[in-house]
């Protein structure tokens, strides 16, 4: 089966090739028209004009194949008159016949000549014209030698008085006179005033035909206007919903096919606008939700806080059996109280209530604070730490709380599934942005997962435990934290090999950015244990072109 939109034929899939697909609908509704109606009057113009063509040499040749026959009785009787007459008097009236020939066509040219074949006292040719001898080629004598008492005839192209070669028609017979002898009557027809008859139909048909197709042309334009004015009104309906405005409706007018377009956009319209604000306030509630039972639960989480602290301070008093449990509240209120925290983070991102308290920063002191905070972690997993900084060019203005934020949870999500192995940790910088990549050699992630794993409370293995109590808001709340700095948060990786995780920053919020310094895809290969070195520079790399945007993400997240 033919896909849609693929493989279709005919003129009308021929003229959208043609046609360049930015041109505006009415315009090529204006030219399809004016080149079908064109073909319509060239071909119809072309009919007319081979019609009155053929009808006009047909008349002519029925004319004057009738005028031949009263020629040739003409001379018959004049021959039968000069039985017995010298050969002097027979050259006399034949070249009177001929000359009285070319005089009887009125306007029309006319010429005649008179050969004798076998006669008895005529022995000369007699000529109207000269160049007649020219015109009968000897093909055509012999034709009219075949055929005795017979009218045979040819369209020639004879020259004009002015030169100019005109068209004409050739009449050739053979006259046998007894006591006279045999003669062969040519006579030569102009055929130039139906030709100039031709020529005015051609021009009429041409000047009737432009003062037509200049009425379609306008007839076009009208049809092009009515359809395309109510197209126009919904397209920037359309824009100004998009945009935003669910207020926008069309102007609706009649009860057309257009019109019923109009009303069920506008039904469509109102429809979309009740779901949001239905959405709105629902997400209004849910967030006010959030933030009120987070908000509530400090209270009675400070107690217990406050109870946990103190059975952790007499821990050693108390039986051996309840040290396990002791130790296990302890850390399920740290992780309790964390939980909380970021989701009032949320809440505020949520509510659009979250600000930047942006300072100039060096990202490269940030990455090596950030590093240093997990060293401890590091080291428990056994996981060496390989830190590549730029060392120049990585002074951005930032919140440096955030963008802390942000390095510490790649650093800590690349130790836990590191599985052990080495994690890279490298920065970069071109003129309108700073870059941090963190590449750890476990488990890795599919190119599907790297479309989620910013997802609030998603995990690629719903079965795996978090090992360090983790709530599965960490890179929620850093790609909100990268977008609040105009920034991208991307993820890449392979299954069986590892993941990566770029943070590109613009050097100032409110930058666009087109690029990143660093490379998102990168090799696992592992020499020693050690990554190789990832490559760097400048990648020409448009948010468009990657297959993991953190716009995406972004929109699936909320």
């Amino acid at each position: 089966m033919t896909a849609p939109g693929r493989g279709e034929s005919g003129p009308g899939a021929a003229l959208h090739r043609i046609l360049p697909g930015h041109w505006p609908l009415a315009l090529r509704v204006v030219v399809v028209t004016t080149l079908l109606a064109s073909v319509s009057i060239l071909t119809v113009g072309a009919y007319l004009s081979s019609v009155i063509a053929d009808g006009l040499y047909e008349q002519r040749r029925d004319r004057v194949l009738e005028e031949s026959q009263d020629i040739r009785d003409a001379l018959v009787s004049d021959l039968d008159q000069l039985t017995g007459a010298t050969g002097t008097q027979q050259q006399d009236a034949a070249t009177a016949f001929v000359q009285e020939v070319r005089g009887q066509n009125g306007a029309s040219r006319r010429e005649a000549a008179l050969v004798p074949v076998e006669t008895t006292g005529m022995v000369w040719s007699v000529y109207s014209d000269r160049s007649l001898s020219e015109v009968v080629d000897p093909e055509f004598a012999r034709a009219v030698a075949a055929q005795p008492d017979s009218l045979v005839w040819t369209s020639i192209a004879l020259s004009g008085p002015t030169e100019e070669v005109e068209p004409a028609l050739l009449v050739g017979t053979r006259v046998a006179v007894a006591g006279s002898g045999s003669y062969d009557l040519y006579l030569v027809y102009s055929l130039q005033d139906e030709q100039q008859t031709l020529a005015f139909v051609q021009r009429v048909v041409l000047g009737g035909g432009a003062v037509l197709l200049a009425l379609v042309v306008g007839i076009a334009v009208v049809v092009a206007q009515l359809v395309t004015t109510p197209l126009k009104k919904a397209a920037r309906a359309a824009e100004r919903l998009a945009a935003g405005d669910l207020t926008s409706r069309v102007e609706v007018s009649g009860a057309d096919e257009l019109a019923r377009v109009g009303e069920s956009f506008n039904d469509m319209a109102r429809s979309l606008e009740q779901k949001v604000e239905d959405l709105t306030e629902l997400s209004r509630v849910q967030q006010r939700f959030v933030a009120d039972v987070s908000h509530e639960l400090r209270t009675p989480l400070t107690t217990i806080r406050m109870a946990s602290s103190v059975l952790d301070d007499q821990r050693e008093s108390l039986p051996e059996g309840l040290h396990r449990t002791v130790e296990l509240l302890s850390t399920q209120v740290t992780r309790f109280e964390l939980l909380l925290t970021e989701l009032l983070e949320i809440s505020r991102f949520d509510a659009g209530a979250a600000v930047l308290e942006a300072n100039r920063e060096d990202l490269d002191e940030l990455v090596m604070r950030a590093v240093d905070d997990v060293r401890p972690l590091a080291a428990a997993r056994g996981c060496l730490l390989d830190v590549r900084p730029a060392g120049h060019g990585m002074r951005a203005v930032v919140d440096a709380r955030r963008v802390d934020r942000i390095l510490r949870n790649l650093l800590t999500n690349a130790i836990e599934h590191g599985a052990g192995h080495p994690v890279l940790v490298q920065t970069g910088s071109d003129e309108d942005s700073v870059a941090v990549v963190v590449q750890d050699h476990g488990r890795g992630i599919s190119p599907e997962d790297a479309r989620r794993v910013f997802d609030r409370f998603w995990r690629a293995d719903p079965s795996r435990a978090r090992t360090l109590g983790g709530t599965g808001l960490g890179l929620s709340i850093s790609v909100e934290d990268a977008h609040l700095h105009d920034g991208w948060l991307q993820a890449w990786g392979q299954l069986g090999e590892g993941a990566v995780f770029r943070l590109t920053l613009p050097r100032r919020p409110g930058g666009a950015i087109t690029r990143s310094p660093l490379r998102l895809e990168r090799s696992f290969d592992r020499v020693g244990g050690d990554p190789l070195p990832a490559a760097t520079g400048e990648i020409q790399i448009s948010p468009d072109m990657l297959p993991d945007l953190d716009s995406s993400w972004e929109e699936e997240a909320r």
